[in-house]
């Protein structure tokens, strides 16, 4: 293991304190590994609280800002936050208006979060909460509860900060979460493994000519490991899996994502958004936003998600609406 750390314990905490101390302008600490918005909370807003393990950046902590999220908990690396930190930031974002969470399905995320949400609501603060289930390799269309939550988790809390800034109704930015879910889907490419800094070893292994379709950002199985093939090949074969589970029409607009999983060079990035935007061409789609760049990553693996939201005049509005975040800001 070779990587820029102090103590593999710590790693988590110390990225906290630089973090928090890089972007004050952004977000203050509310706990330990509690992270809200400097400005906030927003009399009347609902507060959209985002979260999950670290090792995934910009996702979790880089969202928080006008647009996106008012706060976030932060977990060790690949593991869920306590549900402490859940319910200091769900109190400290709380204007009034009730709180939604957002999170990917992980099992051990959704315990400590309901357990939050409870602990929330027995302090008269209301919570909602939207699962992201974006990754169609992780379970069949028929059992869609059972899917992972992974780069697709960038689209849907866009949306969800986006109509909280509206001064919706906690009803109606629940709403526009889970249509933003309903309408995502994900698909990624692994070329190479990563390193939990605790466990210093690779978490899985690929030979230097493999790669595997449909792997998860902590590692889970996917659905082919095979020799490494072309990039137009494997934008081609990410982009089929994608459109067979969500049938996009002809005339239709689409948002894409191509997000690198923390160690792919933009180069190879773009390379795979030029086959992915010929495709749609030639399928009629219509590409409305694009999006290329590392928006959830998993540590320093290599390889790369590619992500389509199907559009309506609603998610459209959305989506176009501005954000200012440590890690994203959109005009």
């Amino acid at each position: 293991m070779k990587k820029l750390i102090n103590d593999p314990y710590k790693v988590v905490d110390e990225m906290l304190e630089g973090f928090v101390n890089a972007h004050p302008q952004y977000v203050k600490m509310v706990h330990p590994r509690g992270v809200i918005r400097a400005n906030g909370p927003k009399e009347g807003k609902v507060g959209v609280v985002i979260g999950g393990g670290s090792g995934h950046k910009p996702a979790f902590i880089g969202y928080v800002g006008y647009g996106v999220a008012d706060g976030v908990a932060v977990g060790n690396v690949f593991a869920s936050p306590p549900p402490d930190p859940i319910l200091a930031v769900t109190k400290a974002v709380n204007g009034g208006a009730g709180v939604l969470y957002s999170y990917g399905n992980y099992q051990g995320d959704i315990m400590n979060f309901d357990m939050a949400a409870e602990m929330a609501e027995m302090e008269g603060i209301p919570v909602e909460t939207v699962l992201v289930t974006d990754d169609v390799a992780s379970a069949p269309k028929d059992q869609v509860s059972r899917r992972r939550g992974i780069a697709g988790d960038f689209f849907v809390f866009k949306i969800a900060g986006a109509k909280a800034e509206t001064m919706a109704s906690l009803a109606e930015v629940k709403a526009a979460a889970e249509k933003a879910n309903a309408n995502t889907r994900t698909m990624g490419v692994a070329l190479t493994s990563c390193t939990v800094p605790a466990a210093g070893k690779p978490i899985f292994t690929l030979a230097e000519d493999e790669m595997e379709i449909g792997l998860g950002v902590h590692g889970e199985p996917g659905v082919r490991r095979g020799k490494l093939e072309p990039a137009d090949a494997v934008a081609e074969a990410l982009v089929a899996h994608i459109l067979e589970d969500m049938p996009v029409g002809s005339g239709e607009e689409v948002a894409v994502l191509v997000n690198g999983l923390g160690a792919t060079p933009y180069m190879e990035l773009y390379i795979m958004f030029r086959r992915v935007a010929q495709i749609l061409k030639e399928k009629g789609i219509r590409i409305y936003r694009s999006y290329v760049g590392e928006y959830v990553t998993s540590l320093e693996m290599a390889g790369c998600s590619v992500t389509l939201m199907r559009l309506d005049d609603e998610l459209k509005e959305l989506l176009d609406f501005p954000a200012d975040t440590p890690m994203f800001v959109q005009r």
